[in-house]
């Protein structure tokens, strides 16, 4: 009989507790020891049994690369080794893993959730953290094309007239459709002084135009102020960024001590920014208690955010928007008018309702995916559709008219579109090119001549060079003195005042 056949022996035959207490104490060492060791073994077999067997298991015993059981990946498993194996050449393996999930991200069909591997990551972090350098346009990719959201205010794009909805087509004449926003950005961006050449289809132009563009520092200011006269005054946001909502208090504080009787917010081509920058602008805005907005996660009941008892602003307010106002300005557009019963003059907004959170991977690479929609104070949801203006004031159409390259010369006996829109830009500033037609005649080189006097330029009658320049600028100024958006706002404003 060995020693645990003895013991187990003498525990059923003498119950007595002193007796059992003697028995433990002489039991020889080694076989404590060997009782131990065998307690050891077992508990490793049992939880080796537990993890690797039945339908919870969480350890797959086999090949070391492939540790969890998904079974939905079987099929993608399946093509990636017939690939591997018979393709007639030796694959990319890391360009085939970025492919795949490439075309994971595509198959949501949400132009705002993107993959970007870790070279792109990389580049447009570095270009984003230290140069602050590019042409200055908010774009998205939408049914294959890269379409511009908005130009961003004072920068190159927008001097060079790239407008909202414009696509672009191509980039120093490679095709970048089919291009994701992301991997569009990277070769659209660049150094301060170096130019690009977009290829840009506008409206139901036939013909794309090309748009030379000198990339430069992009501002960082994003709120403008002045005062319109009459009392009123006029604030544009260009971005929601952080140091906005910082911004707009000092120019609020500036704005007070020149007498401000009225208020414009502009969100006129702002592709938005920052959702918590938003909020805490809407909630000057916004009477106490009052919702703002409305953010819902997947499956989730929608969370809430009301106004808070902060400053708020005191005098009659209005705000103007257009096809180019996104995302957080379509956020503060819907609380400032169903909280507020604040006016929205323009144009419908772009219609973005959804929310961004971007994840660095452990390679470096990075996933941008939508993961919440944000809803108006009344739940509404504004996705696809925009905000429509509760007074439309469309924009004068000279003010859509495209951009004329000036390396493009123009004379006496040609014909063309880009004729047609120098003679109406012409015309819109005081000048009388004669008939609409696209053709460069006498009456054509006659305005071109008075035009040149007054830039004081040689009055040659051709249009080229410092002439084209001097012609948009003299357009550009005119829009922004005669803009019947921010007039109209302005009107309101004064009846509500009293004038």
């Amino acid at each position: 009989m060995d020693d645990n056949e003895k013991n187990e022996h003498e525990e059923k035959t003498v119950p007595n507790e002193v007796q059992q207490q003697k028995r433990t104490i002489q039991l020889k060492p080694f076989s404590f020891v060997m009782l131990i060791i065998g307690l050891v073994l077992a508990t490793i077999g049992v939880t080796f049994f537990v993890l690797t067997t039945g339908e919870d298991k969480v350890v797959e015993v086999g090949s070391p690369v492939q540790t969890v059981d998904r079974k939905e990946f079987k099929k993608l498993y399946d093509a990636y080794d017939e690939m591997k194996d018979k393709y007639f050449q030796d694959i990319d393996e890391t360009a085939a893993i970025d492919g795949a999930i490439n075309g994971m991200i595509d198959s949501l069909g949400d132009p705002y959730s993107d993959y970007l591997n870790e070279e792109e990551a990389r580049q447009l972090n570095e270009s984003i953290s230290s140069t602050f350098e590019g042409i200055g346009a908010e774009i998205q990719e939408k049914d294959g094309f890269i379409s511009v959201v908005s130009p961003i205010k004072n920068s190159p794009a927008e001097r060079a007239g790239i407008l909202p909805l414009d696509k672009i087509i191509a980039v120093d004449g490679e095709s970048i459709q089919g291009m994701s926003s992301s991997e569009a950005v990277l070769i659209i961006r660049g150094e301060k002084g170096t130019s690009v050449t977009l290829t840009v289809m506008r409206g139901a132009a036939i013909e794309p135009m090309e748009i030379k563009i000198t990339r430069d520092v992009i501002p960082i200011e994003t709120i403008y102020a002045e005062m319109l006269g009459d009392g009123i005054a006029h604030i544009r946001i260009t971005s929601f960024s952080n140091g906005t909502f910082e911004e707009l208090l000092l120019a609020l504080d500036d704005m007070e001590e020149q007498g401000m009787k009225g208020l414009v917010i502009d969100v006129r081509q702002n592709p938005g920014g920052l959702l918590d920058i938003a909020v805490e602008i809407s909630d000057l805005f916004v009477p106490t208690g009052k919702n703002i907005f409305q953010y819902e996660l997947k499956n989730k009941k929608p969370i809430v955010t009301t106004a808070q008892d902060t400053r708020k602003i005191q005098v009659p307010v209005a705000l103007v928007m257009d096809e180019g106002s996104a995302s957080a300005s379509e956020i503060l557009a819907a609380a400032l008018s169903e909280s507020s019963d604040i006016p929205l003059v323009g144009l419908k907004t772009f219609g973005k309702g959804t929310v961004q959170s971007p994840t660095n991977l452990p390679d470096g690479s990075n996933l941008k995916l939508t993961t919440a929609k944000w809803l108006t104070p009344d739940g509404n949801w504004i996705h696809k559709e925009g905000i429509k203006p509760d007074i439309e004031v469309p924009y004068p159409s000279y003010a859509m008219l495209p951009y004329l390259d000036p390396a493009l010369e123009m004379k006496e006996g040609l014909l063309s579109p880009a004729i047609k829109s120098a003679e109406e830009m012409l015309a819109a500033i005081g000048y009388d090119p004669g008939e609409l037609d696209g053709l460069f005649d006498e009456k054509t080189s006659d305005a071109v001549k008075n035009l040149q006097e007054d830039l004081s330029i040689e009055p040659t009658g051709i249009l080229i060079g410092d002439t084209t320049y001097g012609l948009m600028e003299r357009l550009r100024e005119k829009i922004k003195k005669d803009d019947p958006q921010l007039l109209k706002a302005k009107e309101i404003l004064l009846e509500k005042a009293g004038k």
